[in-house]
């Protein structure tokens, strides 16, 4: 399984344009080679279905780093592979990688190369990339001045490699233009994820919109009064939408829990041997291992290394710190860790019952089909998340859903 990343590896931090800090799949740990690998081709089929229901001409884009050289760039409609030019200071705009997509009720077919990377989609308008001297500027629609900001549009991020295709619908960033993505196995079997339930697309919307607190504040709407997006609550907390205090309380009360009692983590659930105990003292949660030897220490986290899963939550690709990091990052997310002293909780009925917690992830999560998203970094701690895989795929597809 990959790991997923709190960065994207398209972009580059710059000074003029803030960086989405969207999830995104890398081939850091991949799956172990097996016999599929030599049947995975340098491109394979992408089928796009337009069900939205919308008049407006559609807009694709499929940007990513290319797995064998390393460098960044774009695919044509035919997979081939454009790196991107130099940029500048102050950034360039980028050539023109659109690809056009299927009117309403229609599908388009174009090829995926071994990428690891994201596929835009933009509906009525042309989506704005620049570059700077350290790669590409993606859409940061947080940003009031961002050029993207008025746009309707979304993205699906991908692995392909010779392991196979890792391809996820994400929220992380925000909730926007409804999707679901699917991957054909070579026995003719499609899986699929990520789509909402009927009416879950203005279920989202409506729940933010009723819960106090100034999660209705996450939701973007352009001068004309279409709904455009809900703001992940990271960047409700970086804007101000969402009060910094957010999370305080429920912060409080578990640092006041585990100061007297001990929060077992068990991160590897193929290796339910390894556990860490976590114990507070003051500020710091510190966590030892079986052998009563400190590993690694938390400071009490706020609102923005909670949502983010970052700060005070940092999560390196190691085989300590991180996975204990994920682990809380997610238990806080969804208010876990005062019902539940062994860590991760496996079970979705007890998530996000505190009337303290990641309302944006409980809204969406309640909206699926099949309740699985990517609605903050680690929610694939316990196999929630939206994403499909195989080793040997014959086609991927991505589903433009109804905005209901």
């Amino acid at each position: 399984m990959f790991r997923l990343l709190r960065r994207s590896i398209l972009t580059v931090g710059t000074a003029v344009a803030t960086v989405l800090a969207g999830s995104l799949l890398t081939a850091g740990t991949a799956a172990p080679a097996g016999a599929a690998e030599a049947a995975v081709p340098a491109t394979i089929p992408l089928q796009i279905t337009n069900n939205s229901g919308r008049g407006e001409q559609l807009y694709v884009y499929n940007l990513g780093t290319e797995l064998s050289t390393g460098r960044q760039g774009w695919a044509d409609a035919s997979g081939t592979f454009h790196p991107w030019p130099a940029g500048g200071n102050p950034p360039t705009p980028a050539p023109d990688a659109s690809i056009t997509g299927p009117a309403a009720g229609q599908s388009t077919t174009i090829r995926m190369p071994k990428f690891s990377g994201r596929v835009y989609f933009s509906y009525g308008q042309k989506l704005v990339f620049k570059l700077t001297t350290g790669g590409l500027v993606q859409p940061a629609v947080q940003n009031p001045s961002d050029p993207n900001r008025n746009i309707l549009f979304n993205w699906t991020e991908y692995t392909l490699n010779d392991s196979g295709l890792w391809l996820n619908s994400t929220q992380v960033d925000m909730f926007s233009a409804p999707y679901s993505v699917g991957v054909q196995r070579a026995d003719g079997s499609t899986t699929t994820t990520g789509r909402l339930k009927a009416g879950g697309y203005n279920g989202v919307f409506n729940a933010l919109r009723g819960q106090s607190g100034g999660w209705g504040n996450l939701i973007h709407t352009r001068p004309d009064g279409t709904v455009l997006r809900a703001l992940s609550p990271l960047y409700g907390v970086e804007t101000g939408a969402l009060p910094a205090s957010v999370m305080d309380d429920y912060v409080n009360r578990v640092w006041q829990k585990y100061a007297t009692s001990t929060l077992t983590v068990t991160p590897f659930g193929d290796r339910p041997d390894i556990k860490y105990f976590g114990r507070v003292s003051g500020d710091v949660m510190n966590f030892t291992n079986t052998s009563g030897a400190v590993v690694t220490s938390f400071q009490k986290p706020e609102a923005s290394s909670i949502f983010g899963c970052h700060r005070r939550l940092d999560a390196p690709n190691d085989q300590v710190r991180g996975p204990i990091s994920r682990t809380l990052c997610a238990g806080f997310n969804r208010s876990t860790l005062l019902s539940n002293p062994n860590q991760p909780d496996s079970g979705a009925a007890g998530f996000y019952r505190d009337s303290v917690t990641n309302h944006y992830a409980r809204a969406i999560h309640a909206q699926m089909a099949d309740g699985k998203a990517y609605a903050f970094a680690f929610d694939d701690v316990g196999n929630h998340e939206s994403l499909v895989h195989d080793g040997n795929p014959r086609q991927a597809s991505i589903t433009l859903d109804p905005f209901n």
